[in-house]
């Protein structure tokens, strides 16, 4: 057992998740441990050795390899770190599988599917039960996760849904542009529509069993949408990224979230963007900052 804090963020190698792993690292404890991983062995090394010579940084900060579209992975790093140290406090899922605008959408949907949905899906369910009280389980999404972007014959997939049934959509999504019928059924061309708002949607299904312990013990479950923010995976899908923010603006209201003493009843198991809730049912509209992939 550990009495110091542990993070974890998702797809932290670069852009929002390298941000977090620094901001959490300069704001936590000496006695802290910040996890930063990502699939490529190099690159997380040298990404960790990076962070922790930087001036800031204050808490440890380690390296691991982490395939997010291996399941079983997912759920042993948790394991693992229940047993090590009794559980972690702070989650953030981040990963992202980079599009470019000339990619097929088709081509790309497992590989796409598969870091974007299945592995939150798999880190909610393996991570949720390790959550320390007073924790903090996030997942970041962006304000295409709202409902209202979804065709409306779509909504019952994911309105007061499980995370089974979340699944069972995404499945059914997955499914039907493979065989070409996601169009008929009113599926977006544009993956990260369907794909965020079941990443919010499984938020919030997960957030509806647990929300009166956690309010109880200070915890927080939720989505976040930290805005527009200049990286190598969004920058190719907009023109004039003059006014997108930096990785590490973009990461403070998120850290500011994650470290806050109190959790506030109205943006538990929300999409919060800035401090404050989405609506999940209107849709926030689909202007240029929110058409892109923000990690």
């Amino acid at each position: 057992m550990s009495a110091s804090r542990i993070a974890l963020v998702t797809g932290a190698n670069q852009g929002l998740g390298r941000a977090l792993v620094e901001g959490l690292a300069a704001r936590l404890h000496p006695d802290d441990l910040v996890l930063l991983t990502g699939r490529n062995p190099q690159r997380v090394e040298d990404a960790a050795r990076e962070v922790t010579q930087l001036p800031g940084t204050r808490a440890r900060v380690e390296g691991r390899v982490l395939d997010v579209a291996d399941t079983e992975v997912i759920a042993d790093l948790a394991k693992e770190l229940e047993s090590r140290y009794g559980g972690v406090d702070f989650v953030v899922s981040n990963a992202i599988t980079r599009l470019l605008p000339e990619d097929s959408q088709a081509a790309r949907a497992d590989e796409f599917i598969d870091v974007s949905n299945t592995a939150t899906h798999a880190v909610l369910r393996s991570f949720g039960p390790v959550l320390r009280p007073g924790g903090r389980l996030l997942v970041v999404a962006s304000s295409l996760g709202t409902l209202g972007h979804l065709d409306p014959r779509l909504h019952h997939h994911f309105e007061n849904a499980s995370l089974d049934q979340v699944e069972d959509a995404v499945e059914s999504w997955r499914g039907a542009i493979h065989n070409g019928t996601a169009t008929q059924a009113g599926w977006p061309v544009w993956l990260n529509v369907p794909s965020k708002v079941a990443q919010v949607a499984a938020v919030r299904a997960v957030a509806a069993e647990r929300r009166e312990h956690d309010l109880a013990t200070g915890t927080l479950v939720a989505s976040v949408c930290p805005g527009m923010v200049d990286t190598a995976t969004s920058r190719p899908w907009f023109s004039d990224y003059s006014h997108a923010q930096s990785p590490s603006q973009a990461a403070v209201a998120v850290l500011d979230l994650i470290l806050a003493e109190d959790v506030d009843p109205a943006l538990y198991g929300e999409l919060v963007r800035f401090g404050r809730a989405l609506p999940w049912h209107d849709g926030t509209p689909p202007v240029e900052q929110d058409r892109i992939v923000t990690p």
